[in-house]
């Protein structure tokens, strides 16, 4: 093996690749951060008869993650931009988990009592897991170059699929065998391992131990935001998180059409995670075991679909169209592909539900390149708040979707008026996308200095 300096040379002449690396551990977090909102509604179909729950009843407890997830957008954000991704990010980890491995001992609890708890316990894990997203996008935007963003985004964003694939089976074999409490006791577990893992392998651009100065230029010459980390030399000031900002973004009529666009998306997301499993469960008649098997094939679909539509979109872009048109195409297309599920209204062979529902669940990973968007968009001093907001205002859907699929179900006692207000939230998207979203681009504020001066 050639040693000295021409071979260090050569060395530091080929690029490194920690940038995927980075980016699977974006994947692996996000999916068990997904998976803990899909263990809700796998153990969920066992414990709604331990804890005495209808479907209303059952809509709220779904609901209740999002409650404090969304409130903490904004704050989460704002603590992002101030103390970096791998502080705030890695102490979301330790939080959640301790959430998961305190409900599953709720169980021990009276019914009553245990919905209370767990109710609570929910809420501090929405609270707890508000970082997790805009950090994505933070580090996203810092890791990579804008031709790549898309793949990027859609990688880790295809960990809602990824997570249904992976975990609904086990989570449902694990009910089935053992209970509905050993599931939070499973995951919360893991997801401690996870923190560890977290620690030691994220790192800020320039930081990073197993980067070269190689790929730092890359990055940094592709639009990589490579100085938003604190402690960076040339990193801009995190300015407070004042309603001021959030007022100028709100001011932005192609973020506020991303936005919509995001709640709308979203919609389609937690009826995937909250209220699928229990439509396979109640209106097509499947045991937990299966439930948990079935659910995991569309969810399959929509990982395959989530990384073409950034796959596709990068290529668009790579080839010489605009950065609107690489990234509408792809929604608008996902989002019209999603329309298919309302084909199970009409439908009464299993497999022709399981078809569509892939079908759909696929339209919706090929069109959720909202995070992609949101680094693209967002003005630089502002990613992680503008993150945080947008986050904030798509999973409101995690509230309203719960909540009023469950009075839909239990009003009428049927799924089908349910499938009908989701399909009519992804054709909202496309309206949200094309005239109200426009050109995108990055947007440039002018933000006031902080009184004094800069430090």
């Amino acid at each position: 093996m050639a040693t000295g300096p021409g071979a260090a040379l050569a060395q530091e002449q080929r690029a490194t690749h920690v940038r995927y690396l980075i980016v699977l551990m974006l994947f692996v977090a996000s999916s068990f951060s997904y998976g803990d909102r899909v263990m809700l509604s796998i153990a969920g179909i066992a414990f709604s008869s331990d804890l005495h729950m209808d479907a209303v009843r059952l809509g709220y407890l779904f609901s209740g993650f999002s409650w404090a997830y969304v409130v903490a957008q904004l704050p989460a954000g704002g603590l992002l931009d101030r103390f970096g991704s791998k502080r705030v990010y890695g102490t979301s980890i330790v939080c959640w988990s301790l959430c998961a491995i305190l409900a599953g001992f709720a169980g021990f609890l009276p019914a009553t009592a245990a919905f209370v708890v767990i109710f609570c316990l929910r809420l501090l894990s929405g609270l707890a897991q508000s970082p997790v997203f805009p950090g994505n996008g933070r580090i996203v935007a810092s890791w990579f170059p804008t031709a790549e963003r898309g793949r990027a985004s859609a990688i880790f964003n295809a960990s809602q699929y990824f997570s249904l694939v992976l975990f609904a089976p086990i989570l449902g074999w694990i009910t089935n065998r053992w209970g509905w409490k050993e599931c939070f006791w499973f995951l919360g577990g893991l997801a401690l391992l996870l923190s560890l893992l977290w620690a030691k392998m994220i790192h800020g651009v320039k930081s990073h131990p197993r980067i070269n100065q190689r790929e730092i230029d890359h990055i940094e010459q592709g639009g990589g935001l490579v100085n938003i980390d604190p402690g960076t030399s040339s990193a801009q000031r995190a300015p407070r998180l004042t309603w001021a900002a959030i007022r100028m973004l709100l001011s932005n009529r192609m973020l506020v059409g991303i936005y919509i666009g995001q709640y709308c998306i979203t919609t389609l997301t937690w009826f995937f995670l909250t209220w699928f499993p229990v439509y396979l469960s109640q209106a097509r008649h499947m045991s937990i075991l299966k439930v948990g098997v079935m659910a995991a094939l569309p969810a399959l679909c929509g990982f395959i679909g989530g990384i073409l539509g950034g796959v596709v979109s990068d290529k668009l872009l790579q080839s010489g169209h605009s950065l609107t048109l690489a990234r509408k195409v792809p929604i608008v297309t996902g989002m019209l592909l999603s329309v298919t599920m309302i084909g199970c209204n009409y439908a009464s062979a299993q497999w022709v539900v399981m078809v569509l529902m892939s079908l759909a669940f696929f339209g919706k990973g090929f069109g959720a390149l909202g995070w992609t968007v949101i680094a693209d968009t967002s003005p630089k001093p502002l990613i992680g708040v503008n993150g945080g907001l947008f986050n904030l205002i798509g999973n409101l859907a995690g509230i309203t979707t719960p909540i009023i699929i469950g009075y839909i179900v239990k009003r009428t006692g049927s799924f089908n008026d349910a499938l009908i207000f989701v399909v009519a939230t992804a054709l909202m998207a496309i309206v949200a996308y094309l005239p109200i979203v426009g050109e995108i681009k990055r947007v440039d504020l002018k933000l006031p200095e902080p009184a004094g001066g800069a430090a």
